[in-house]
C-alpha cells in the first residue's frame, strides 16, 4: 500500500543531545515529500525510522494513490 504522511513527529533526542531544527526541518520535508510503499501502517512507521535513524512518536497519514 502506498502512503503519504500528513504530519509526524520524532523523537530527534538521543545520547548527544537533541538535533538542531534545521536538520529536524530537512528530515520533516524529506519525509513529506515521499510517497512511502508498506505492507500496513506499522510497517510505514519502521519504514520511516529505519529512513531517517530516528523514533516515530506519532504519525498521521493518508492513503496515496498508487500510479
Amino acid at each position: 500500500m502506498m502512503y503519504q504522511v500528513t504530519k509526524v513527529e520524532f523523537d530527534f533526542v538521543d545520547e548527544e543531545g537533541k538535533l538542531p531544527v534545521d536538520i529536524q526541518n530537512e528530515i520533516l520535508d524529506d519525509v513529506y515529500n515521499i510517497v512511502w510503499d508498506a505492507v500496513y501502517d506499522d510497517d510505514l512507521v519502521e519504514e520511516l525510522t529505519c529512513a531517517t535513524g530516528f523514533c516515530v512518536k506519532s504519525i498521521d497519514y493518508s492513503i496515496a494513490n498508487a500510479k
